[in-house]
């Protein structure tokens, strides 16, 4: 089969799979609650594998593979979100390299945020829709280029913390300084910082609303979404700042209504004492528990504490539960069998 017959096959949705006519049937979808999953750093790439994008491409395709048992029950309508640390590092240092060299101008984070929307979307399509045609299984896979509000009022603006890109020479600080840039020195050499402010809305929530209800997998706010601020007339424009992706997602996951959210990490629960003799994971815990750890500190800011901060986010706003847990455990974690579940209170005392 040729590709462009292999392509107008899946646009037609040709019965050729016990999946076809009912998964992309209008309407049927209507009904089906909505999961959303977080892939981490590690469903794309991990320490013991090599930078290239061909490695990156396996890693991905592992990751989805993970995902057909949740595809194939018919049992959720699904949204992907991920992270992009590596990826929009390296293409800033390519644009660091092009400035040094006189050849082209640097790039503004918001753009390198949509390449990699644009670059890691193409790829987990492409690993998705591949894995879900070898199992005959007619579905489509659509990225979205998904834009996020942040109030250019947002204190993180007056104060940048997250680092972003490679490390700098002390002879390089005074002249990216007269960039505009804010830099600061750690371990390892002098690094740029860059506000991270809370996000507000999706700007392209509608959309992914309306491909749900259709039977489409949308994949959307890669690298926690591109960050824009709002013009007194309602204009966009981008800024140069990162959006926390664990966040992002579960502000997407409130606004479409989704029944679970699920973040997928390196473990597979979340733990208390983590990496002490005294280490005790969590199977199901409500929210006020969960900030009554977070408050004592067992969650730091640089590994767990985001992906916490988005669950209780995710949980007081509404939502009826989250998961924490890795991409190889979570079918058994939506079946209750795996993983850490964060409820409400009351939902947490019934069932006790």
């Amino acid at each position: 089969m040729s590709q462009q017959a292999r392509v107008n096959k899946l646009l037609k949705t040709a019965s050729s799979g016990p999946y076809d006519a009912p998964m992309r049937t209008p309407g049927v979808w209507a009904d089906k609650p909505i999961l959303v999953v977080a892939l981490g750093g590690n469903a794309i790439t991990r320490a013991e594998d090599d930078a290239s994008v061909e490695s990156q491409f396996r890693r991905t395709r592992e990751t989805v593979e993970t995902l057909l048992p949740i595809v194939e029950s018919g049992a959720y309508r699904l949204v992907l979100t991920h992270g992009n640390g590596p990826q929009v590092g390296s293409i800033l240092l390519r644009s660091d390299v092009a400035a040094e060299a006189g050849v082209l101008p640097r790039l503004p984070i918001d753009s390198a945020v949509a390449d990699t929307q644009g670059a890691m979307g193409y790829m987990i399509q492409q690993c998705f829709s591949n894995a879900l045609w070898e199992s005959g299984i007619r579905l489509p896979v659509v990225t979205i280029v998904t834009q996020v509000l942040v109030d250019d009022e947002d204190p993180a603006f007056q104060n940048p913390t997250k680092p972003i890109g490679r490390f700098y020479p002390p002879e390089q600080v005074e002249e990216l300084k007269r960039h505009g840039w804010v830099m600061t020195e750690q371990k390892g050499g002098w690094r740029r910082v860059v506000p991270s402010p809370i996000p507000s809305e999706i700007i392209e929530e509608d959309i992914v609303r309306e491909l749900l209800e259709e039977g489409v997998i949308v994949i959307a706010c890669g690298g926690g979404g591109i960050p824009v601020v709002a013009a007194e007339g309602g204009s966009l424009s981008g800024v140069d700042a990162v959006i926390d992706k664990d966040l992002a997602t579960a502000l997407l996951a409130n606004h479409i209504g989704a029944h679970t959210l699920a973040i997928l990490t390196a473990v597979d629960n979340v733990a208390l004492n983590y990496g002490t003799d005294d280490e005790v994971l969590l199977d199901e815990v409500d929210v006020e528990d969960l900030r009554r750890h977070a408050a004592d500190g067992q969650f730091p800011s640089g590994s767990m504490g985001p992906k916490i901060d988005a669950v209780m986010g995710f949980v007081e706003r509404g939502g009826p539960q989250a998961i924490i847990t890795s991409p190889e455990k979570l079918a058994d974690a939506l079946e209750g069998k795996a993983g850490t579940h964060i409820v409400a209170p009351a939902l947490h005392a019934e069932e006790a």
